[in-house]
């Protein structure tokens, strides 16, 4: 299981969810509703999910946690984590949940937080989840003019891997505290420490909307649909992957 059900809800699972209701199974719609927010609720109760709907099978719900989607019965005993298929359409109906929930993530932060280098003639948004001291970050970011010359814009959102209180998140916060950002991202991006800074600074929310995506390594790339593209791509495979993401 993915590391937010792992975290939230494994701990759980010893006492079958169903115990944790009170009452029998519900008659109605309404009352499964109920039935499985609580026991949901029961279950994880530091999180709500972001949403709580019939699933497309009978019997089960539909709970989202950004982008971690699970299945609940309809009696609150039963919950599942994994790929839901539409065998007549071929769509992965799950995967279309996450990336929904991953572009609402991403929305959610304000831009002015970002570092973007913008291409002049824009036709393309990419998020990109980025470490200064990561090999493949450095050479994505070598690459920069070349992304924006393909009309992509690539905006930043700070990742340190190493965590809170480390070298790379002071150099994350020294970077976001700069009077020119970008200029000091270059820096920082070629290798030079960047002068220590501290101030107001949103590289914590940054790692937050990271978990919620589910970033496990640097560079992430977030399309605007929500789409992720773990790891360095080289500008014209980006492109490519742009525009089949749009047809």
């Amino acid at each position: 299981m993915k590391r937010m059900t792992r975290g939230l809800l494994l701990a759980c699972f010893a006492t079958p969810l169903a115990m944790m209701v009170a009452g029998g199974v519900a008659a109605g719609e309404k009352e499964e509703l109920a039935t499985v927010r609580a026991a949901l609720k029961a279950a994880v109760p530091q999180a709500d999910p972001d949403s709580l709907t019939a699933a497309p099978f009978p019997g089960m719900y539909e709970a989202v946690y950004g982008s971690q989607v699970l299945y609940v019965s309809a009696d609150g005993r039963y919950l599942l984590e994994g790929d839901l298929f539409d065998l007549q359409t071929r769509v992965n109906l799950s995967e279309n949940k996450r990336q929904a929930g991953r572009a609402r993530v991403v929305n959610d932060i304000d831009p002015k937080t970002m570092i973007a280098f913008e291409a002049e003639n824009p036709k393309y948004t990419v998020t990109v989840f980025t470490d200064i001291d990561c090999g493949y970050c450095r050479k994505l970011h070598r690459e920069m003019a070349d992304y924006n010359k393909l009309g992509i814009t690539i905006r930043y959102l700070a990742f340190p891997r190493s965590g809170v209180n480390t070298e790379s998140y002071n150099k994350a916060v020294s970077v976001w505290c700069a009077a020119d950002r970008k200029a000091a991202m270059t820096a920082a991006k070629a290798g030079e420490t960047p002068p220590k800074r501290d101030c107001d600074n949103p590289v914590q929310a940054h790692m937050a909307a990271a978990r919620a995506v589910g970033v496990t390594g640097t560079p992430t790339l977030v399309l605007e649909g929500g789409r992720v593209v773990p790891g360095y791509v080289e500008p014209q495979r980006l492109l490519q992957i742009l525009e089949q993401a749009q047809n």
